[in-house]
């Protein structure tokens, strides 16, 4: 098998408040369709957001299951939070102990983390 592209999409019942999110965290730019937009971000593979209206969000670690999550490597945790706060996500959980990320939700309820090292 040969695979030519790889997108990962992401449903939300609000596609604007999903895209904008995303393209803003990424640094790209969104290309709008009626049920479909898509996150272009130069040198990277496209995130995508379809149209998906009784779309439920995952409850993050129990309940709803989640289908996917991103992790995201930072340089420093401390403005990549507060970046990611003022873009819109919402904290599922902080760090403790040895522990190296922070769990996030995006405005459709998604978890991603950011990570460090």
């Amino acid at each position: 098998m040969r695979i030519t592209a790889q997108t990962v999409v992401f449903d939300a019942a609000d596609l604007e408040a999903e895209s904008s999110f995303w393209a803003r965290m990424l640094g790209g730019q969104v290309r709008a369709e009626t049920d479909w937009h898509t996150v272009v971000v130069a040198g990277a593979a496209p995130v995508a957001v379809q149209s998906a209206p009784d779309h439920r969000p995952p409850q993050w670690p129990q309940g709803l299951p989640q289908q996917i999550h991103l992790d995201l490597d930072v340089e420093d945790i401390t403005s990549a939070h507060t970046e990611v706060i003022g873009l819109g996500a919402e904290v599922l959980q902080m760090a403790t102990g040895d522990q190296r990320f922070n769990v996030y939700a995006d405005p459709a309820g998604h978890p991603f983390c950011l990570c460090w090292h």
